[in-house]
């Protein structure tokens, strides 16, 4: 039970990284200089990098928000059930949270 925690309390600690990195913007000077050297214009005259940027922007700020829901479910299962008990769902719970977690810092990982 006590590694239920333990992963429990990582998961959340990831969230809130995540949200708190996707919510905070972007910052960095050198994906600025490459953006600049090789920018591919869009027919609206938009920059396609900064349309991408935004798009996953979105995403990341959907699945954060996917995230915080999954993992109060989860929480809230936790408080409910037994304290030597963990039901399949809230397993599956978890690992979808995993999912939800890598997905979030692989495209955060590219910009």
């Amino acid at each position: 039970m006590k590694i239920c925690r333990w992963r429990y309390a990582v998961v959340l600690s990831l969230a809130a990284v995540c949200l708190g990195q996707s919510r905070s913007g972007r910052g960095g000077t050198d994906t600025q200089v490459e953006s600049q050297s090789s920018d591919v214009k869009l027919p609206n005259g938009k920059s396609q990098k900064d349309e991408i940027l935004k798009s996953e922007h979105e995403q990341n700020l959907k699945d954060a928000d996917e995230l915080v829901q999954l993992s109060e479910e989860l929480r809230d299962s936790l408080a409910k059930n037994d304290r030597y008990v963990l039901s399949l769902t809230d397993l599956k719970k978890t690992d979808d949270i995993e999912k939800l977690v890598k997905k979030i810092r692989g495209r955060l990982r590219r910009n």
